[in-house]
């Protein structure tokens, strides 16, 4: 039996419909994968990741460092590795007091000559070269209240922030040790005993104003200094090379 010439509009749609529903016939090259392609797949990443992690170490810096001497760990760069152990303790305070300042160069600026009107220099500043025990205090335990350094008046809204409370006292050492001898700075190491010393004296929980200071304004902390500028003691020897 023919169809009708003029179908009923009805049809149509439900033609249209089931036609809508059927999929796509996809290119062989657009086919998934199948689920045992990817299954081995993922077993070789698994076993692969394994087998690198044991030739490389586990990863460790020693051994992925890029800088580091094939079959050694050591770092050919100057200052790198175990090139640290040949420095005298003034040398290597500096050294390391370096990296550590960076705390302080987004106020004091890398060159130590602060901002005018909101932050001291630290260049020839008296409170950097003057006593070791009122600097510890104030990088210990944080300034306030109006100062003069230089013979011009700061007074910085909050003052300065207790910085040295988070560091260690060998970190905070390496750092005033730096402070004390740059920008033409010149002055005596501060040692990690020096610090630990006012630390264990002095429990203050707020910060100093520039009156509470005075009497440790020319006061430094009792200790022998290894190296550097006032040195009072013997510089240990560096250790053989290996």
């Amino acid at each position: 039996m023919s169809a009708p010439a003029n179908p009923d509009s009805t049809d149509l749609d439900r033609l249209h419909a089931a036609v809508k529903r059927e999929k796509e016939d996809l290119a062989p090259e657009s086919q998934p994968a199948p689920l045992w392609a990817i299954f081995l797949l993922m077993l070789v990443a698994i076993v692969a990741g394994g087998q690198i992690g044991q030739m490389t170490g586990g990863w460790s810096f020693d051994v992925s460092n890029p800088f580091s001497v094939a079959g050694t760990g050591g770092d050919p760069r100057p200052g790198g590795g175990a090139a640290g152990d040949a420095l005298d303790p003034f040398a290597l305070a500096m050294k390391k007091g370096a990296s550590g300042y960076s705390v302080c160069g987004g106020c004091h600026q890398g060159n130590g000559a602060g901002i005018p009107g909101q932050f001291p220099p630290l260049a020839g500043s008296e409170w950097v070269n003057g006593g070791t025990e009122r600097l510890i205090r104030v990088v210990q335990h944080g300034l306030t209240g109006p100062i003069t350094v230089k013979g011009a008046g700061f007074n910085t809204p909050g003052g300065m922030m207790p910085f040295g409370a988070a560091m260690s006292s060998q970190d905070l050492a390496n750092v005033l040790t730096f402070v004390r001898n740059s920008w033409g700075n010149e002055g005596t190491m501060v040692t990690k005993e020096m610090v630990q010393k006012v630390r264990d004296e002095e429990k203050r929980a707020t910060q100093w104003t520039a009156a509470d200071l005075e009497p440790f304004a020319e006061k430094n902390v009792p200790g022998d200094i290894p190296a550097g500028p006032g040195a009072t003691a013997a510089a240990a020897p560096a250790p053989a090379a290996k």
